[in-house]
């Protein structure tokens, strides 16, 4: 396990400015643990302020409604990291962290030990920063949709934001594997079955089409037109 927590620090973006003896340092420092699906890493509003970082497999971030809906905020990959929120401002825990459809190890750092990094490497901060941005950027983008939008349309956005993912032209893009109704619903705040209805209507359409292990995008510009449409754009 210590060799493989090596090489994946060794390949997380964030530390990519770092020595190869810092990234060890760094390391040693770290708790490793794994987490079989479904069990929490982080709880909301919990006190701890460890920053983790993602090792093997991938990790959803979600919050729950009054009503006990699942919303899903976001899935952090291998490579990616996550709980700097209450690293930096020591504020309570803001969502539920847990393996996604598998298990999942991660690599916990010390509150102390990510403040000390951020305040000693100007280059690190800033990329931490610039992915706060980024988070921000599509709160506001999300909070829009939920806005504006009905709810075929936030189906139509979210096939939008992972076909933009995917993409290699602009035009057309494989989702693989085919994302779960499920999923899709957790994200958009709506129902398995008004998924399973609107991606009908995209395949009826020439839009979308379901082949083995993929869902494709084959018109991402009609599909965005679909959306823009509603937002006025």
């Amino acid at each position: 396990m210590a060799q493989d927590v090596q090489s994946n620090f060794d390949g997380i973006p964030l530390f990519a400015s770092l020595t190869a003896s810092e990234r060890d340092d760094l390391v040693r420092q770290c708790r490793i643990k794994r987490y079989g699906a479904g069990e929490h890493i982080i709880d909301s509003e919990s006190d701890s302020r460890d920053v983790y970082f993602v090792i093997k497999g991938v990790v959803r971030v979600v919050n729950y409604s009054a009503s006990g809906r699942e919303v899903a905020l976001a899935d952090i990959p291998a490579g990616g990291y996550f709980g700097e929120l209450a690293a930096l401002d020591g504020g309570p825990r803001s969502a539920f962290v847990m393996p996604h459809v598998n298990e999942a190890v991660t690599a916990a750092m010390p509150c102390e030990v990510f403040l000390n990094l951020v305040s000693r490497k100007p280059g690190l901060s800033l990329e931490i920063l610039k992915r706060l941005a980024r988070i921000v950027r599509q709160a506001t983008e999300r909070i829009m949709d939920l806005s504006t939008l009905g709810a075929n349309n936030r189906v139509h956005a979210e096939l939008l934001r992972q076909a933009w993912a995917a993409t290699d032209d602009g035009h057309k893009a494989t989702l693989t594997p085919i994302p779960l109704h499920a999923d899709i619903a957790s994200r958009v705040s709506t129902t398995r079955e008004t998924v399973a209805r609107v991606l009908n209507d995209l395949a009826r359409a020439g839009i979308v089409e379901r082949k083995k292990g993929a869902l494709v995008i084959l018109d991402m510009d009609r599909l965005a037109a679909l959306v823009e449409d509603v937002r006025g754009n």
